[in-house]
């Protein structure tokens, strides 16, 4: 299980696709705590994943928490681990040095070249943070080397989607992390211009996969996996209230980072527990095949299962967002001529990645043997 603690909503950027909704309370450390007491009672190792807004704005509030889930551990046999994901603008030496002695791991979110990254993400004020942002790039990947870059592909960036992946991978990312802003206003030239990106982007990926890269660009592993994993692929996407919850700055619980703020999404709070009638109740609203999908010859490799994006674009996590459903035709035909063709050359990188679940542990140590 995880939790995602919601510290603030309040940020450092003026992003154009923020979808978090505004809030004025700050999460106190006594939350944090409550929150961190009804996770250890789960008698099993738990996440916790400080959120935003920009989390580091609250850098005290997360440090307390660590040292709390830390004091924790000693009294118990499972762990904590944690992890942040940042715009990277308050990520200084010294966290950095703070997250690799205490184990918290950080996700960085660049959306690439600086056509792309600065359409989006600005200050206030109206300034760049393409430079900052590199600049801290490096510094992380110096000292994690492993960590995933998060990428936001929108409608006003598409057209630099492949050159951006490029860019991330040549900063030395080898675990990108590529998300649509699905709540954009998409249009038949934008989806057109998707299409062409991720051809481009298929060519890419052979390539680097035929000289022997490691590397890992979601959309299409995650696409290849639903190939691959056929009816089992539902154990891999959205499970509403399952896996995660999320923890408001008020110590309300609900069953997804979209929902917080929202009363009768509620379902339960970090003093009283959790309230499993409710929590299933809504899992099992979201597990309701829509009709809208009824008879679709992909529903089983599709993520219109996801309640967050379909809440994001349609307001209702009920109801398909036709964005999604879009995209997934776009993309899935590309990924599968991929994966086809890789095969087919017998690339023995893509078959490990692919077939051996060992791979990522094996790849790590090889990564360490070499060094």
């Amino acid at each position: 299980m995880h939790y995602t603690l919601h510290l603030t909503e309040s940020c450092n950027l003026s992003c154009k696709y923020c979808y978090v909704k505004q809030s004025p309370q700050t999460m106190t450390p006594a939350i944090t705590h409550a929150a961190m007491d009804l996770a250890a009672r789960s008698k099993s190792n738990c996440g916790i994943i400080f959120f935003g807004g920009e989390p580091l704005l609250f850098r005290d509030l997360i440090t307390d928490a660590v040292a709390y889930g830390e004091a924790l551990d000693q009294k118990r046999q499972n762990r904590f681990h944690y992890k942040i994901t940042t715009n990277g603008l308050l990520m200084d030496d010294s966290f950095l040095r703070y997250s690799l002695e205490h184990e918290v791991f950080i996700a960085l979110s660049f959306d690439g070249i600086r056509a792309a990254h600065d359409a989006n993400r600005v200050t206030h004020s109206g300034e760049s943070t393409f430079e900052i942002t590199e600049q801290r790039a490096k510094a992380l990947l110096a000292s994690r080397p492993y960590a995933p870059v998060l990428m936001t592909v929108s409608p006003n960036t598409v057209r630099y989607y492949a050159e951006s992946v490029g860019y991330l991978f040549s900063l030395g990312f080898r675990y990108l992390i590529c998300s649509m802003n699905y709540a954009g206003a998409w249009d038949e030239k934008t989806l057109a211009e998707l299409k062409k990106q991720y051809k481009k982007l298929a060519a890419f990926y052979k390539e680097k996969t035929l000289l022997e890269e490691k590397f890992y660009l979601s959309p299409f592993e995650v696409k290849i996996s639903s190939h691959l994993l056929g009816e089992n692929y539902c154990t891999e996407r959205c499970e509403l209230g399952k896996k995660q919850l999320s923890v408001g700055p008020d110590g309300n619980i609900y069953p997804c980072v979209q929902f917080v703020g929202e009363p009768h999404f509620s379902i339960g709070d970090v003093w009283s527990g959790i309230d499993e009638e409710k929590r299933w109740s809504l899992y099992r609203l979201n597990e309701e095949e829509k009709d809208e999908c009824a008879g679709c010859v992909i529903q089983n490799r599709c993520n219109h299962h996801c309640a967050c994006l379909n809440k994001q674009s349609t307001g209702d996590f009920r109801k398909a967002s036709p964005v999604l459903c879009a995209h997934e035709r776009i993309l899935m035909p590309i990924a599968d001529a991929l994966a086809e063709e890789l095969y087919r050359k017998r690339s023995a990188i893509f078959i490990q990645k692919q077939y051996n679940d060992m791979f990522p542990l094996l790849s790590y140590i090889e990564d360490k043997i070499r060094k």
